[in-house]
């Protein structure tokens, strides 16, 4: 062989690794879609009769109810944009609208990086969604579809940010997280301005294009007559939303469980079906 021949397979070589490495960095680490605009509320659907009492204990929810499918991606995708109009709902409801101004969803897992334990917080104001309530009746109260615009996550790095959207995400295909609820569960009772509650909100959760039913723990303040703040919580597994941490060098034992956060406020004008 002679040295030509090895000169040109090296750089042969070279230019093979060279090329697999743009593909390992755009496959990983490349660029994502941006949000495809600002997130608005899907309007809210009212049920005028609700056949479950409102104080039904969460177990029973899992066990003797089928979880309610949310929207296929390409459905909320179209919905997103899309100003929500008064509800149809009758009597005195109030529907309250999420303000993302003063709202944020984050996610929360912990990891070792470069061999030292690390929380990651990954958070976005993108979060949209509608509450109907009667404060002379709680045990009515619903909620409707909440969307998180995956896209604008955040953590406190963008090569993590670029990870997650491209590999574990996959934003440029899903562009919304949606929980579609079922219940209001052990909410009753009446409610006045200062008044803090805790109850739960059974539902389906949505990642990419995964459903799996979950319970978020939720504490609430009425703020004012039109006005409602809170937080809601649930963890979920990672392994359940097939969420796979791509193998990196400098990052191990990434935890399973991820705790899934909203702190809220939501506000509105009264709604009369008479009037």
């Amino acid at each position: 062989m002679n040295k030509k021949t090895v000169l040109w397979g090296g750089l042969t070589g070279l230019v093979i690794l060279a090329v697999a490495a743009v593909g390992v960095y755009n496959w990983l680490l490349g660029p994502t879609l941006d949000a495809s605009g600002d997130i608005t509320a899907i309007p809210i659907v009212v049920s005028v009769n609700t056949s479950t009492p409102a104080n039904a204990a969460a177990t029973d929810v899992e066990a003797e109810t089928e979880p309610t499918p949310a929207p296929a991606a390409s459905e909320v995708s179209a919905a997103a944009p899309t100003e929500a109009p008064a509800t149809e709902a009758t009597g005195s409801l109030l529907v309250l609208t999420i303000d993302q101004a003063q709202s944020e969803v984050r996610f929360i897992l912990t990891e070792e990086l470069r061999g030292q334990p690390k929380t990651v917080i990954g958070a976005s104001n993108q979060v949209a969604g509608q509450i109907a309530v009667d404060p002379s009746d709680l045990s009515t109260a619903q909620v409707g579809i909440l969307q998180v615009n995956a896209r604008t996550l955040a953590t406190d790095s963008s090569q993590r940010d670029r990870a997650i959207r491209n590999q574990i995400l996959s934003t440029d295909a899903y562009e919304y997280i949606t929980f579609t609820p079922s219940q209001v569960l052990g909410l009753s009772g009446s409610a006045a301005t200062g008044d803090t509650f805790t109850f739960q909100i059974a539902g389906t959760l949505t990642i990419r294009d995964i459903s799996q039913a979950v319970v978020f723990d939720v504490t609430a303040t009425v703020d004012a007559a039109d006005q409602l703040s809170g937080t809601a919580t649930t963890t979920v597994r990672r392994a359940d939303f097939e969420l796979v941490i791509p193998s990196v060098p400098s990052v191990a034992n990434v935890s399973e469980s991820v705790t899934v956060e909203i702190d809220f406020v939501a506000a509105g004008v009264q709604n009369d079906a008479n009037g």
